[in-house]
C-alpha cells in the first residue's frame, strides 16, 4: 500500500458515489417540486460541501498540492478508510432506495411527497447526512494531508450545520405532527443517539 494507491482508492470511491447518484437524480428531476428552499444560502452551503468533499481533495489527488500539509502515510489508515467508504456507499445506496422519488439534492418537497420512516429511516432521520459524514471520515483516512484530508469535515460540516435545522423545519411544515412524532422516536444522524 502506498500514498498513490490510497489516492486512487479515494478517487474510485468518488466515481462510485457519482454513479450511484445518477439514477436517483434522474428520477427525482422527473417528479415536480411543490416547495423549494433553494435560495442563495442553500447554494453557498452546497458549494462549501462540494469544495471540501470534491474540489480540495481532487486538487490534492491530481497535483499533490498542498504538499507542505502532508503527514506520514500509514497503510492501516487506508484499510480503515476503505471499510468506512464501503459503509458510506452502502448507506447512500440504501438511502436513495428507501427515499425513491422523494429524494432531492436540496431542500425540496416533491408533489405527492411522502414521509419515509422505514428502512434506514426507521433508525435515523437523516441517513444521507450520516453517509456524508462517513465520506468525510474516509477522505481523512485515505488522504494523508492535513488540508485535503480534513477539508471534507469542514465543507460538509458547514452544509450540515447550516441546513439540517431548516430541513427539519420544512418537514414539520410539510408533515406536521406526523414528522414531530417521527422526530421523537429517531436520532438525527447517529442511530440510538438522540
Amino acid at each position: 500500500m502506498t500514498p498513490t494507491v490510497s489516492k486512487i482508492i479515494w478517487f474510485c470511491f468518488m466515481v462510485g458515489w457519482a454513479v450511484l447518484r445518477q439514477r436517483p437524480g434522474h428520477n427525482s428531476r422527473r417528479t415536480p417540486v411543490s416547495y423549494s428552499g433553494r435560495d442563495i444560502r442553500e447554494r453557498l452551503l452546497m458549494a462549501a460541501s462540494f469544495t471540501g468533499l470534491g474540489i480540495i481533495p481532487s486538487v490534492y489527488v491530481f497535483t499533490h498540492f498542498p504538499r507542505f500539509a502532508d503527514y506520514p502515510f500509514m497503510p492501516a489508515l487506508t484499510y480503515l478508510g476503505i471499510a468506512v467508504d464501503v459503509a458510506c456507499l452502502w448507506l447512500f445506496y440504501r438511502t436513495h432506495h428507501d427515499l425513491g422519488k422523494n429524494w432531492s439534492v436540496s431542500l425540496d418537497l416533491r408533489e405527492r411527497h411522502t414521509l419515509v420512516t422505514s428502512g434506514v429511516y426507521a433508525h435515523v432521520r437523516h441517513p444521507m447526512y450520516s453517509a456524508f459524514w462517513l465520506m468525510a471520515l474516509a477522505q481523512a483516512l485515505l488522504l494523508p494531508n492535513w488540508i485535503a484530508g480534513l477539508s471534507g469535515f469542514v465543507g460538509f460540516g458547514t452544509l450540515f450545520f447550516g441546513r439540517v435545522g431548516r430541513e427539519e423545519e420544512m418537514m414539520m411544515q410539510g408533515f406536521g405532527e406526523e414528522y414531530r412524532t417521527y422526530m421523537a422516536r429517531t436520532a438525527r444522524v447517529v442511530p440510538w443517539l438522540y
